[in-house]
């Protein structure tokens, strides 16, 4: 039987209700629920994990809310800082805030989900003062051991304002991946509204769901990721708590994001008016936009089993790369387990000696590949395909084939 898990009766964002399905994902392991080798998979809780669509606000988002307490846990294992892409991404993020907002060294930097401080080092090389914010403890401890101070906890109102009464305001306040990450999106925002000084930015990103449904990305659903953004739902949700998007840039990394710039004044640039017109164009604010979803994940379902029962046919042994959490959706919904792929490698060592939730395949680090060459490798952080493609080029030169998932499986 499925744990408990609390279902919102209306949106998460404007209240309404009416939500209209678009994917309906079954039960599903939490996906960065990792277990121990041996554990009985009868016992692994499972939750349902269904997509909806508001008809009020275009907000995409799934029903079922599981307490955060259980998602970022003491054993939460994802830690940034061992993709050096997304390392690079934020170094190059920091620069352009800087020369953006004009913080130094008399400046206040808060990062929200802040993780093991891959982001804030940069700003703290730079002599800026910064406070991360993350409730997992295993790398908040890891960005103490940085030098950067980092509350584990919630952000929460309550915390807003805690932190106002001690003197801090935020001149910049960065939250990467995480507004989808928050059941209470009023909330969240509000308490943001409430840490940002007068003149204060705010910089968030986060996947669009207009990549996600125009590529098929269904594996990027999963209980962590309430919410799915478009620029027109991001606009309601913010305009609620007094703050505006002023600018927004599109982003090609997790499969394509948006970056927003928030204040509390300010008009809207070009950037904004271009991409909420092309929303409205491509019918992105319609229901008919969300109604073939359903249908193309199951053919990329049908697509992959077919793929790999093929080669397994062949004899082909199959590893797999990135113990991601859509990783874990992806393996789950097609129904692939350790019959098919004999081990998945990553980088992140905090994640190696257990196994994929739901299917049972054990993780391993990447120079397992190198001892015991498989012959195909499913890229599970089918994201960050371009730089595991280039750091396992060796494989290639072996003979060794990659497959890609999304936007449809393919052998490169």
């Amino acid at each position: 039987m499925p744990s408990p898990a609390e279902v919102i009766s209306g949106c998460r964002s404007c209240g309404s209700n009416g939500l209209e399905l678009v994917l309906d994902l079954g039960l599903m392991p939490l996906s960065d629920g990792l277990v121990q080798p041996g554990f009985d998979r009868t016992e692994e809780e499972r939750y349902p994990l269904t997509l909806v669509w508001c008809p009020t606000c275009s907000l995409v988002q799934i029903l079922e809310t599981v307490d955060p307490t259980t998602l970022f846990g003491s054993d939460y294992p994802y830690y940034s800082s061992f993709s050096p892409a997304l390392v690079e991404h934020a170094r190059a993020n920091v620069e352009g805030i800087i020369q953006r907002t004009g913080v130094d060294e008399q400046s206040l930097v808060v990062e929200l989900a802040s993780n093991d401080g891959y982001l804030l080092q940069w700003f703290q090389k730079e002599g800026i003062p910064v406070l991360g914010i993350d409730p997992a403890p295993g790398p908040v401890a890891s960005a103490r051991e940085k030098g950067i101070d980092t509350i584990c906890d919630f952000f929460t109102p309550e915390l807003a304002r805690q932190l106002v009464r001690e003197g801090k305001r935020a001149d910049v306040i960065v939250g990467n991946n995480v507004l989808a990450h928050v059941p209470d999106q009023n909330l969240f925002v509000a308490a943001i509204a409430d840490l940002l000084s007068e003149n204060g930015t705010v910089v968030m990103e986060f996947p669009y769901v207009k990549d996600m449904i125009d590529h098929c990305e269904f594996d990027t659903i999963y209980h962590e990721h309430h919410c799915y953004f478009s620029l027109t739902a991001a606009i309601a949700l913010f305009r609620r708590q007094g703050l505006e998007i002023v600018s927004v840039d599109r982003l090609p990394i997790h499969g394509g994001s948006l970056r927003i710039y928030v204040s509390r004044d300010g008009e809207p640039d070009d950037s904004v008016e271009a991409l909420l017109a092309e929303e409205r164009a491509s019918g992105l604010l319609e229901a008919t936009y969300y109604q073939g979803f359903s249908r193309r994940a199951a053919r990329i379902r049908d697509d992959l089993r077919h793929l790999l029962n093929d080669q397994k046919r062949t004899g082909a042994r199959i590893a797999a790369y990135g113990a991601a959490a859509k990783g874990a959706i992806l393996l789950n919904f097609c129904g692939v387990d350790e019959s098919v792929i004999e081990y998945v490698v990553d980088r992140n060592s905090h994640k190696h000696g257990w196994e994929m939730p739901g299917v049972a395949i054990p993780i391993d680090a990447p120079e397992r590949l190198r001892r015991d060459i498989p012959d195909l490798l499913l890229i599970l952080a089918w994201n960050f395909k371009d730089e595991i493609i280039e750091q396992q080029a060796w494989f290639a030169d072996q003979g060794g084939r990659f497959i890609v998932p999304i936007p449809e499986p393919s052998l490169v």
